[in-house]
């Protein structure tokens, strides 16, 4: 009994204990909308192999999610994450932005009209 002692190398620390998140399902897909406040629409192409012609099919299908900086532009490749409901359709929310967009860098540029010649 006299000989355990409490030392700072044999209990954990907070900051030494990963948190503990749940398995939450994770999807990379583009930005096609970002139309809507704190929203964009993600579209991830799946792709799987036909059961009887083992030929790999291609098929696309929108997520909602939800986006609170509004950081996302439209064409970015991004990373989403499973949350809890948070409308009618997100119940997906923004985890990190993995590319940028080349069209989101190159923003238009006013043109500056030229005075009428007389």
């Amino acid at each position: 009994m006299a000989d355990t002692q409490n030392t700072p190398e044999t209990t954990p620390t907070p900051a030494a204990v990963a948190p503990v998140t749940g398995r939450r399902n994770e999807k990379i897909g583009i930005v096609v909308s970002t139309k809507m406040q704190k929203t964009i629409v993600v579209e991830i192409e799946m792709r799987k192999a036909h059961p009887k012609y083992k030929r790999v099919m291609k098929s696309n299908k929108k997520f909602y999610a939800h986006d609170e900086q509004n950081s996302a532009r439209v064409g970015d490749v991004v990373r989403i994450r499973e949350a809890r409901p948070l409308s009618k359709l997100k119940r997906w929310a923004l985890e990190e932005i993995v590319r940028r967009s080349t069209l989101s860098e190159a923003a238009p540029v006013k043109a500056v009209a030229a005075a009428p010649a007389k």
